[in-house]
């Protein structure tokens, strides 16, 4: 009897064959086509168009720089050394600068060798970086437009902490008014200047860059710049303690303004004011822990004078009160180099320089500041060659120093070998007379560039939320975050 599907025993075989035979078939002819059309948009997604250097989001950002009159950067530099001396502090290299430099006029002149400004001259190497000559920038990650129109970000060039810095130094009583203030008249240029072109006004100012890395620059005028990605080397200068705090290390008892945030804003590291100390220069290192600085600090500094009694006699550590002049620099160069740790307590704000000459140094960083916001985290893990240590840990008596000794010599290699790979992170300067010259790829400079790189999407969202906001609204600033 025949099967009731039809099929008998011998028409089995012939159909299975048919099927293997169609399949085969369909099977070849998707082959040919995945090759004939594959290959085309391979050609079509390699392109030159598609992957040059320009169009390739994450291989550089657009960087238009505002124009202000040259009086507001190089030429303060011009000002600055037309000055006799800085009043607070006498530095043998500017005057052998200003020597140097008596009847010329440079374009872009050096930057001060006067510590208490070097520190901050952030400013002049970024600036100085956009100004090199196209061809000297291939390995910078900004790349200079001179549209607005196809710009990521507007770069205002104000050598905003060269500015506050005369000013403290010609008349520091004068620094907190209006009247009588050279640097207020700086500042206010600057601002009106700015808020008065159409790049400005399309975006809020969101898009637009200032340095800001001394804690008092643009000081009369940070509200109307709030808006703006602000490169800052920590948001100390931008809280106030609340009169009732009672130690003045307490984060609680901070105020917070709502004008600086992680999510628009670069935490940016000091200008170092040591030499780098290569890792095949390293020698046996005597001290446990070294410091060199001033005792006597305010607002979370008063943690400082706490930790100096404490360690003041304890076998094996250095503290040593003075001031970063010509002889208290070659005491920190021999200091840093001959201790195993460096201990960077708060100051007036959270970091200090210090911290960054301990790293140049190879000297392990020993961090005391609750408060303390990092450059570059994310792409430098601090805790590779760093110490960390709790205000509440390090005012107990006995208690550092014996952490600081448990400390193997094996860890301690491996601090200082990751250390030594993180030192040219740190570096701005690129060599080169006036700051006009290619840059290291991996150095200060580009790295900030990164950061402000991935803050674009946010800050394009926050200028897409205000246009669309409807005519007399108001949408507080909500920066309490971290």
């Amino acid at each position: 009897m025949a099967p009731k599907n039809g099929f008998t025993a011998t028409t089995a075989p012939t159909s299975v064959t048919s099927i293997f035979l169609l399949f085969t078939f369909f099977f070849t002819l998707s082959l040919m086509l995945f090759f004939l059309f594959g290959s085309y948009h391979h050609v079509d997604y390699s392109s030159s168009y598609l992957i040059s250097h320009s169009d390739r989001s994450s291989d550089s950002i657009k960087v238009y720089v505002s124009d202000l009159p040259r009086s507001l950067n190089y030429g303060l530099l011009d000002k600055y050394w037309s000055f006799d001396a800085d009043s607070r502090l006498g530095s043998d290299a500017d005057r052998e600068i200003r020597s140097s430099l008596s009847h010329k006029t440079l374009k872009t002149p050096p930057y001060p060798e006067n510590p208490l400004i070097k520190q901050y001259s952030a400013e002049y190497w970024i600036l100085g970086d956009l100004t090199t000559p196209l061809e000297q920038r291939a390995m910078s990650f900004a790349k200079r437009v001179f549209d607005v129109d196809e710009a990521d970000v507007v770069f205002v060039p104000f050598f905003a902490t060269l500015s506050a810095e005369m000013q403290l130094g010609m008349a520091k009583g004068a620094f907190r008014k209006k009247a009588g203030n050279e640097d207020y008249e700086r500042q206010r240029e600057v601002v009106e200047l700015v808020k008065s072109t159409e790049a400005w006004n399309r975006s809020g100012g969101r898009d637009h860059v200032f340095v800001l890395t001394d804690p008092v620059a643009m000081w009369h005028v940070r509200a109307e710049i709030a808006p703006a990605i602000l490169l800052v080397v920590d948001f100390g200068g931008w809280y106030r303690l609340d009169s009732k705090s009672s130690d003045g290390g307490n984060s609680s008892d901070l105020i917070q303004h709502t004008q600086v945030s992680l999510l628009k804003d670069v935490i940016i590291p000091y200008s170092h004011l040591l030499p780098r100390l290569h890792l095949s220069e390293n020698k046996n290192r005597e001290t446990l822990l070294y410091f060199k600085g001033a005792k006597h600090r305010h607002r979370g500094g008063l943690v400082r004078e706490k930790l100096w009694d404490l360690l003041v006699d304890k076998p094996g550590v250095i503290m040593e009160e003075g001031f970063p002049n010509a002889t208290g620099r070659e005491q920190s160069i021999k200091g840093m180099r001959s201790s195993e740790f460096c201990l960077n307590p708060a100051g007036d704000t959270p970091t200090s320089c210090r911290l960054f000459d301990a790293i140049q140094s190879l000297c392990i960083p020993v961090i005391v500041s609750d408060n303390i916001e990092l450059p570059f985290e994310g792409t430098v893990d601090y805790l590779e060659f760093s110490v960390f240590v709790a205000v509440s840990d390090a005012l107990k008596p006995n208690w550092l120093v014996s952490h600081l000794r448990s400390f193997s010599r094996k860890q301690k290699d491996t601090f200082r070998r990751k250390m030594a790979e993180a030192q040219p992170i740190f570096q701005y300067d690129n060599g080169h007379y006036g700051g006009i010259g290619p840059i290291p790829q991996d150095g200060a400079v580009n790295h900030i560039w990164r950061k402000v790189h991935q803050k674009l999407p946010m800050i394009k969202e926050a200028i897409v939320r205000e246009k669309r906001k409807p005519s007399g609204v108001s949408i507080p600033h909500r920066c309490h975050c971290t």
